[in-house]
């Protein structure tokens, strides 16, 4: 059985507390010891010994909001292209949103995918089951036998769910199977044919806006509704302070609640859409600055729970339109890691409760193997110079989709290699 022991890196592991120099040793896809303390136990004879002298080891991210076009869509992404582009970013685990054609809504698709995922892709791939029928908000799929088959949540994925009655029900059934309902808000009413943040700025672009309200208001309602049925309930995106305050009361009251945030809301602002830029066009639509740093603080302070990449990919016809035609979307694993550790060097979020947003706190909400360095836990890690510089290009992409939002931005923290299960499934 092989060893790979990792000498001397920085090891940052936030299920254990952990920031310090030390030792990964990996044997048979599992992690044998991670720390200061592996450094006394001596390296198993015929291991082999990488110096990571002046590397960071993190636990392998865990992105709990991947879109992928298979079934249905494979010219915008695969289950294969998708997971060789998480790879590339540290991503060792996604949760698959139910968002294809047909959508996943019963057992069959679960399999299809889970299938799929194990005979084609690179990282582990976690479908997660649609909570109403064909996305449609309105008959609700069966939980049970989804569960079983291995959904790992439940979520309409970009669809919200207008009915109250439904989402009453859908916590009450999922709080019993001990699952959790993920929900991305958006009042269409309010929204009214919005297509960014409503503001000065989409005032001078002559676009309709979209209020705050349209995503805090049913927010509210899903908040109640959770503390009602004592259901799990996790607010998919949230990109507002007005979000954020609600999230924020509701733990304070007890109510069995998450958050997450999207890459984009922590790293850019509606000023981004600048030359009506297509590729910045996403849902929710990126907010003003005040909302961006209010995120920020979200997350530092844990009202914000984990941080997901979105990854939509959008293709040429639906990208390469007027601003207001445009589909909402962009592509996020392979710049995930990267964009996120401007909050570490902006020193805006401890590199340890970042680490922890990205892989810890995901792994422990979907209840999935990863998001740890500890001794037996499947070696899903990835080895990072924090400080490498690298310029996103295009002709680097591994998706099959190009609509990124860090077309040409400079980066700071490079993935080195990615291993899941112990295997080395990227390497610079």
């Amino acid at each position: 059985m092989s060893v790979t022991v990792f000498s001397h890196a920085r090891i940052v592991d936030p299920s254990r507390g952990i920031d310090e120099t030390g030792t990964v040793i990996v044997e048979g896809g599992k992690i044998l010891a991670a720390g200061a303390s592996a450094l006394n136990q001596g390296f198993p004879g015929g291991a082999t010994v990488i110096d990571c002298t002046g590397k960071t080891i993190l636990p392998g991210l865990v992105d709990g909001r991947v879109f992928i076009g298979e079934p249905g869509a494979e010219h915008r992404e695969t289950i294969a292209s998708a997971s060789r582009a998480a790879a590339a970013g540290g991503v060792t685990s996604i949760v698959m949103m139910p968002d294809t054609d047909p959508a996943i809504d019963n057992v069959a698709l679960v399999e299809f995918v889970l299938r799929t995922a194990r005979d084609t892709a690179e990282v582990n791939v976690f479908p997660a089951a649609a909570i109403t029928k064909g996305l449609e908000g309105v008959e609700m799929t069966e939980f049970g036998l989804l569960r079983e088959a291995g959904a790992v949540a439940f979520t309409d994925g970009r669809h919200s769910i207008t009915n109250a009655l439904v989402m009453r029900r859908a916590l009450t059934y999922a709080r019993d199977f001990g699952a959790v309902i993920c929900h991305e808000t958006l009042d269409r009413d309010l929204a009214a044919g919005g297509v960014m943040n409503e503001g000065l700025f989409a005032t001078w672009l002559g676009l309709p806006g979209i209020p705050r309200e349209a995503e805090s208001i049913p927010l509210e309602r899903d908040l109640s509704l959770a503390r009602l049925t004592r259901g799990r309930y996790h607010a998919a995106k949230i990109s507002t302070a007005l979000s954020a305050a609600a999230v924020a009361r509701a733990k304070a009251d007890g109510a069995n609640v998450t958050a997450g945030v999207s890459i984009n809301h922590l790293s850019l602002n509606d000023n981004d859409v600048g030359e009506y830029r297509t590729f910045f066009r996403l849902s929710p639509p990126l907010r003003a600055e005040d909302d961006r740093l209010a995120m920020i603080e979200a997350l530092r302070d844990g009202t914000v729970d984990i941080i997901v990449s979105s990854h939509d990919p959008q293709d040429v016809d639906t990208k390469r339109l007027p601003f207001a035609d445009a589909a909402d979307g962009a592509i996020g694993l392979e710049t995930l890691l990267g964009a996120a550790l401007r909050l570490h060097h902006n020193d805006e979020v401890p590199l340890v409760r970042l680490v922890e947003a990205l892989s810890t706190a995901p792994a422990k909400l979907f209840g999935l193997p990863g998001g740890t360095l500890k001794p037996g836990a499947p070696a899903d890690l990835v080895l990072v110079d924090l400080d490498e510089p690298w310029v996103v290009r295009e002709s680097d992409i591994r998706s099959r989709s190009k609509n990124t939002c860090f077309e040409g931005a400079r980066l700071q923290g490079r993935v080195l290699r990615t291993l899941v299960a112990g295997r080395t499934v990227f390497e610079a």
